[in-house]
């Protein structure tokens, strides 16, 4: 795997810095991290691992980690939306199974001008897609083009996003379910602004209601028949989404820990008379945080090399993830009323890292997967 591209060693320090200026406004706000995304833009980064036979820059998951965590740094929420961004567009090469001219559009307006894609799945009935079932989100095909109606809950970057890609079911006897792509502008989506969460507020997550959307035919990109097996993510697909979501969430708790180093360096009791950082009980402590980083930091790099086998991936998200908000908790529970005021960055960070236990697969998910593997290889060796 190649090394991070020298340029990046210029701007992503730059990026950080952009990005952290508003990370307390857009937390106080829950808007939509605009700024951010113009800097991103301005970079190159909203089409950096769009396919380079679709015009991108083709880049690959260690230079792309490198990217995800700096933006975590600067502003998670923002750092979320570009994950999605990058899971969606690395998929449209020319082997891609979209209609050609549907991929190359979408393509396009990502390299123009910046366009943000996202796959909206989950439903109020159904929950997420990953643990089964049939979307009520409805595809009706027509002589115009399809009519799609349905509700999508936890749209991850709503307002800002130019494309969705719908996860929904034709009204054919064997439906067709999968992706329709959606433009962001046509007539019929509303979005209703119900995100209103402890942590991650910027990434809009809200509720998007399509209301007989008109698209066309040939926006039926990535659908198969219900009756056909349905594969899930590939170990190619699954490593990604791991690395960059540990990343996000790692990379959350290393800001918390800058703040606590800080603090502690700083803050002198008067009944001591000296920081905080002289103690020998914070010494161990940031010792166990710094040495639950480094074992997410070893993971997270052993698998963006390529070390690390597809299968592994949901525990790698998972143990990266505890890792993060343990961190970020011993540092809570060690300062008390500090750590838990409205103005300091560390009350932010707690509430941010733990959304890090909602994505897919969740830790039930992954430990029975686990434990069916390692049970079922017991059997057959015995």
């Amino acid at each position: 795997m190649a090394n991070n591209p020298p340029f990046l060693a210029e701007i992503l320090p730059v990026i950080i810095q952009a990005l952290e200026k508003d990370a307390e406004e857009v937390d106080r706000s829950g808007e939509f991290p605009k700024t951010a995304f113009s800097v991103l833009q301005q970079h190159g980064l909203l089409h950096f691992v769009l396919p380079t036979t679709s015009g991108g820059s083709g880049g690959d998951l260690l230079a792309s980690q490198a990217i995800i965590q700096a933006v975590a740094r600067g502003e998670p929420s923002a750092a979320l939306i570009l994950i999605m961004q990058y899971l969606n567009t690395r998929r449209l090469d020319d082997t891609s199974n979209w209609p050609d001219a549907v991929r190359r559009k979408v393509a396009e307006s990502v390299i123009r001008d910046g366009a943000l894609i996202n796959a909206l799945r989950v439903e109020p009935e159904l929950g997420t897609p990953a643990r089964g079932g049939l979307p009520a989100t409805r595809a009706r095909r027509t002589a115009e083009g399809w009519r799609i109606s349905g509700e999508k809950i936890y749209s991850t970057g709503s307002h800002g996003l130019s494309w969705f890609l719908v996860w929904a079911s034709s009204d054919d006897v064997d439906p067709l379910v999968g992706g329709y792509l959606v433009p962001a502008n046509t007539p019929g989506i509303h979005i209703i602004d119900e995100w209103d969460h402890l942590g991650m507020r910027g990434t809009c997550s809200h509720r998007v209601v399509l209301d007989d959307v008109l698209i066309p035919l040939d926006h039926a990109v990535n659908v198969a028949p219900w009756s056909t097996p349905r594969p899930g993510l590939n170990e190619e697909e699954s490593v990604w989404m791991a690395v960059l979501l540990g990343s996000l969430y790692d990379a959350i708790a290393h800001s918390a820990r800058d703040w606590f180093i800080g603090f502690l360096q700083q803050r002198v009791p008067a009944n001591l008379g000296a920081p905080l950082a002289s103690l020998p009980r914070f010494q161990e402590l940031v010792g166990r945080i710094d040495t639950l980083l480094f074992t997410s930091q070893i993971l997270l790099s052993s698998a963006a090399h390529g070390h690390v086998a597809g299968g592994h991936a949901a525990q790698i998200k998972q143990v990266v993830t505890e890792n993060a908000i343990r961190s970020v908790q011993l540092m809570v529970e060690s300062i008390g009323n500090h750590a838990l005021t409205r103005h300091h960055p560390l009350q932010r960070h707690l509430r941010n890292v733990l959304c890090g236990r909602i994505h897919t697969p969740q830790d039930d998910a992954i430990f029975t997967s686990v434990g069916k593997s390692a049970l079922s290889a017991e059997r057959s060796t015995s």
